[in-house]
Formats: C-alpha cells, structure tokens, sequence
C-alpha cells in the first residue's frame, strides 16, 4: 500500500536510532536495506552493559504467552520473600513502578494470554525465518535443533503439555518426551527430570556474534554507529523532532539532525519517550548469566529448566546459563543468592554439573525492558512527535523478536502498512 495510507511523516532520508543493541541494530540494518540513511547512537561503549551480547541466544516462538499470564501474580508472591527464587521485586517501588504493577495486575489473566497469543506467535515464527535469511549473509552460530522444556516434576509436566497443546493449535511443531525420549534426542548429557516437551521449531544462537556481525553488516551497508553518546532529550519543531540532543563523554552537547528518530533505547527507553509527552509505563528486569568455558557435558540443543526458569544453550564448546527477574531499578548490581539458586537449579537437573563448578566463573547482569502486559512497544510515538518511532519492551523476548521488529520498522519508516497487524503493539496503548 502507499505511503500516504498510513498518515505518518516519512519525509526524509536519514533516520537516527537511539540504543545499539539487538533492537537498533536491527532496527538500522533492516531500514539501511529499505533505502534509508542510518545513524545508531549508543550510551554504552561497545559491546556495553545491553543485554544483547550475552544472553541465553534463544529464538522461541514456543515463547507465546506474555510476562502477564495468569497465576504470575500468585506465584510471584510466593518467590518474592526467597533470595534465591527466579524472581524479585523491588520492595520500595516508586509511582511508576507501583503503576507498572497495577496494570500488570490488569492485565495477568486468560483473556489477556487468549488475544495476544497469535500476535506473539506470529512474530517469533516470522522472526526465526528472517534469522534463516540472515544466517545465509553472516555465520553466528544458528542452530535449528528446537528446545527443551524440562520438567522435574509431574505437576509441571502436565502443565507444560497442556500448553503444548495450545502450541500445536497454533500451528507449531511440538512433542511431549518422556525421560527415555529425552535422552534419545539429546544423549550428550545426563538429565535427572521426570520429562520434558520438545519445540521443533525454536532455535539458538551465539548472540555475540549475531550482534557483532549486524555491526559489520550497518556500517558495509553506510551505515553509522556511534558509541558512548548518550540522547538527552529533542530538539522540535511544528509537531516534528529535528534533532536528537545528546552528549558524548565530557563533550557538550550536540545536536544530531533526523528525519526520523526511533528510540530503541531498551530499558531506558520511557525517559526519552517523557520528554515528547508519552508515558510509557516500563520496568527494568534484571536477568544473570554464567557462561562454563569448558563443561562436563555439552547437550546439543537449548533447554529451559522449568521450575527454575533457567535458559541453557550451547554457544560452540561452551555451555551459558541464563535466567532471573529482578523487577525494580537499573542497576547491575549482582545478587550472589540469585546466582546460588540458577546454580542449585543446574545442579538438580544435570547431576554431572556441581554448584562448585561456577565458583570464579564471570558473573553477568544484563537489564531487560518490561511493558505490563509482556508484549513489545512498536510503532509510531503519536501527536507531538510524528516522525518518531518506538522500538522496546521485549522483555526475555528481545533478540528472539530482533529481526522481525527491524523488518516490520522499516516498513513504518517508509510509510507503508506492516505485513502484519501490530494495532495491539501501539506505545499508546496505556
């Protein structure tokens, strides 16, 4: 369809992305492919504090149900009191994250799940297809060997195949595995679960090298990235931004010229949005990671550990674990009861892995952006500001929905309507 359908201002070329991280630089690849001039700006340095170099790699489009599902209210609770449980949160919340909470509350329920199920589906299966078509252009490790989702207890198997059978609804390729089954698909390690569910369809990744090679590819393709600068605020006129404000380093401030903005700033994102007069409620989720250089076992496929939420995926000879929501501030500040708990976890499920194994190992905190209902902000920022865009929200979600966020923004920079319809992803949804 034409570009004057969709009533935004596409006037201009060069469009300036806020936030370098797997969002923005998506975001700049797939507009640079679209025609247009691209600058990245990034407050960290390179290869910074985002959480997009070092998370667990996952591509889910098993991952279907929002943050905001039932029973995450009541079981939140439960953990919020244990220091070593998979969640937190921050027991002084100020006004807008009292008011995150709420709407959260809102929207934790089966209605909820019901009308945004498909939406989330749909993107992760268009996105695990545009990361096929980027793996053709860059090598970053993409294996297509599905995910487990294993189960200590029977409780929560049976849980988790019943939502196996909503996936299959969905269209996905999905099997519930016995322990047996287990270990025929991945023999490499050993397993002491009472079963597990198998999602053909999910993949992973080494995401350093996804991130490493889209930089390569932004600035092969004319692209600009700049590091260590840091967006304040906008320079506007007649309803339009003209120019980004920012400041790098102990440098004054500079103004940055854009035809278009998109703010990708991840959990920083609602600062920058406040400035135009969009509140966009947003929490920062705090989320640890331990890579083992050289485990005593290397399983060849991704898995979750399901009552610990811990995310384990082979990165080449090497074997990550990832998990934990800390809802609350955006430090990254590293909580050694948490990283116990992940460890205990690790230690349950895979007997040959002991909690002394992770003693000197790297501890890493990486902040996610959380919207109250679990489902991105995408889309135009609104009146005020109508050559500015927003990209953020994906919570755990976020390189796993990259490329398709980058695909459909593109599509919005130019004026044209998305493949799909993203009506329930509008940043003024709240």
């Amino acid at each position: 369809m034409g570009k004057d359908t969709l009533n935004i201002n596409t006037a201009g070329d060069r469009v300036v992305v806020i936030g370098g991280g797997v969002i923005g630089l998506c975001v700049a690849y797939y507009a640079l492919r679209s025609g247009k001039q691209v600058v990245v700006i990034e407050r960290e340095v390179q290869g910074g504090g985002n959480c997009s170099g070092k998370n667990a790699g996952m591509v889910v489009p098993s991952h279907f149900v929002p943050l905001a599902a039932p029973g995450m209210i009541a079981l939140g609770l439960r953990w919020m009191f244990n220091p070593e449980s998979p969640f937190a949160f921050s027991l002084r919340p100020g006004p807008a994250l009292m008011r995150w909470a709420y709407l959260f509350w809102r929207h934790a329920n089966r209605p909820h799940v019901e009308a945004c199920r498909g939406l989330l589906c749909e993107l992760n299966l268009k996105s695990r297809e545009l990361f096929v078509e980027l793996s053709a252009e860059f090598d970053y490790g993409l294996v297509k060997r599905g995910l487990l989702m294993l189960c200590e207890k029977q409780q929560t198997l049976e849980s988790e195949a019943s939502l196996a059978e909503s996936a299959r609804e969905l269209g996905l390729d999905v099997e519930v595995c016995s322990t047996r089954r287990l270990t025929e698909i991945d023999p490499g390690i050993e397993m002491a679960v009472t079963g597990g569910i198998w999602f053909k369809q999910d993949c992973h990744m080494d995401p350093g090298a996804f991130t490493s090679g889209l930089r390569a590819k932004i600035i092969a393709m004319g692209g600009e990235i700049r590091y260590e600068v840091d967006a304040e605020g906008f320079l506007r006129e007649e309803g339009k931004v003209k120019a980004v404000q920012a400041s790098a380093g102990s440098a004054r401030s500079e103004e940055i010229e854009a035809d278009q903005v998109v703010i990708a700033g991840g959990a920083w994102s609602a600062d920058l949005a406040r400035g135009l007069g969009l509140k966009l409620p947003m929490a920062a989720g705090k989320g640890y990671s331990m890579t083992l250089s050289e485990p005593v076992q290397l399983p060849r496929i991704c898995s979750i550990l399901a009552e610990a939420r811990v995310a384990v995926t082979p990165i080449g000879d090497a074997l990550r674990f990832a998990g934990t929501m800390e809802i609350g501030g955006r430090n990254l500040s590293i909580n050694e009861r948490r990283i116990k708990g992940i460890c205990k976890s690790v230690s349950r499920c895979f007997p040959q892995f002991k909690e002394r194994q992770f003693d000197g190992v790297e501890r890493w905190a990486g902040l996610r952006p959380c919207s109250p209902d679990g489902l991105p902000y995408l889309g135009p920022a609104g009146p005020g500001a109508e050559n500015v865009f927003i990209a953020t929200g994906h919570a755990m979600m976020g390189l796993s929905l990259a490329p398709v966020t980058g695909y459909l923004m593109a599509q919005l920079l130019n004026g044209d309507f998305p493949d799909m319809d993203i009506a329930k992803l509008t940043p003024a949804r709240f």
